[in-house]
């Protein structure tokens, strides 16, 4: 990345790679929006991924009549040891040396972070956690991610993987919840065996042997059902304990919440009313809020990983 500097270019561009759709945004200086573009992603084909990634970059700079930065958030990380990308979902990216590929492609422009990073960097940046000082973003959906803003700069750690809360432990663990169902990282009883979408909706189907959305438990939670009531009061409290960790070790200003469950209204009011039986403290400050930008906050961060300023900007 040296010698590259954001003010060589007109804008900023992010990519958020997903596993269905890849969607592209070009954002001006301030942050707004020029315009929008999404393809489906080439199901399980690394060349084609790489040639639609830069299609869609050719495509925005086609219409921008200029060149930008290029931001992408991926749904794994870069391993620091072999360059290549790890834990992906989508498979035919993990071993792959992607930010190299797409460089040799699109030249010395590109960042790579991974998606639940971008989001939190969008939220921290003009988000709804803009100008508080650390920031910790959540993704809880197919998966459980998370990244940490601290002033503005993005966390990513020695080991790339500040933020990831989904794979330790479910904290202070009742009698019926050990071991844990297994996680696919190999173990038992993570976070996000517990908070991801399908660990709702595992927890409501062995309550009444019924398959059902998060939305639609959340919607007979609303209606007055008594097993949905039940089932999201557990959530609600292993929720509360899993973010009490964090609070505990990170002392954020602001945790935002993104990703399917992240609609569930009531996690909002009752998370925090619960997180103060676990947090190490006479008073808890840290707030629990929805995410400003929504399902466009990834792609948005993504364009982000190029901030304002051309300094050493991650901090590792």
């Amino acid at each position: 990345m040296a010698g590259v500097s954001n003010t060589e270019y007109a804008f900023r561009i992010g990519i958020d790679l997903g596993g269905t759709k890849i969607e592209a945004i070009a954002l001006d200086r301030d942050g707004h929006e020029l315009l929008r573009r999404r393809i489906p992603t080439p199901p399980g084909d690394y060349r084609a991924i790489l040639e639609a990634v830069t299609g869609l970059v050719a495509s925005v700079e086609a219409d921008t009549g200029a060149q930008g930065t290029i931001g992408i958030g991926t749904p794994g990380a870069l391993s620091p040891a072999t360059g290549l990308l790890r834990n992906s979902n989508s498979v035919c990216l993990n071993g792959r040396p992607l930010l190299q590929d797409l460089e040799a492609l699109l030249g010395p422009r590109v960042r790579i972070a991974n998606d639940a990073d971008c989001f939190a960097l969008s939220e921290a940046t003009d988000g709804a956690a803009a100008g508080v000082a650390t920031v910790f973003g959540v993704i809880v959906g197919t998966g459980t991610g998370g990244g940490l803003v601290v002033n503005g700069r993005l966390l990513t750690g020695i080991n790339a993987i500040a933020g990831e809360w989904g794979h330790n432990p479910l904290p202070w663990p009742r009698d019926e919840e050990r071991p844990g169902p297994d996680c696919y990282c190999g173990k038992q009883g993570c976070i996000e065996t517990w908070l991801s979408g399908p660990g709702l909706q595992r927890s409501y189907q062995l309550l009444t042997g019924h398959v059902l959305s998060p939305a639609d438990i959340a919607r007979l939670d609303d209606e007055g059902e008594t097993e949905a009531r039940q089932v999201l009061d557990a959530y609600v409290d292993r929720m509360a304990r899993a973010l009490a960790t964090v609070i505990n070790l990170l002392d954020p200003d602001v945790i935002v919440l993104g990703g399917g469950v992240g609609n569930i209204r009531r996690l909002y009011r009752d998370v925090p009313a619960r997180w103060t039986d676990y947090i190490f403290s006479d008073v808890v400050r840290t707030r629990l809020v929805a995410p400003g930008y929504g399902d466009s906050s990834g792609v948005r961060g993504a364009a982000w990983l190029w901030p304002s300023e051309p300094a050493d900007d991650l901090i590792s």
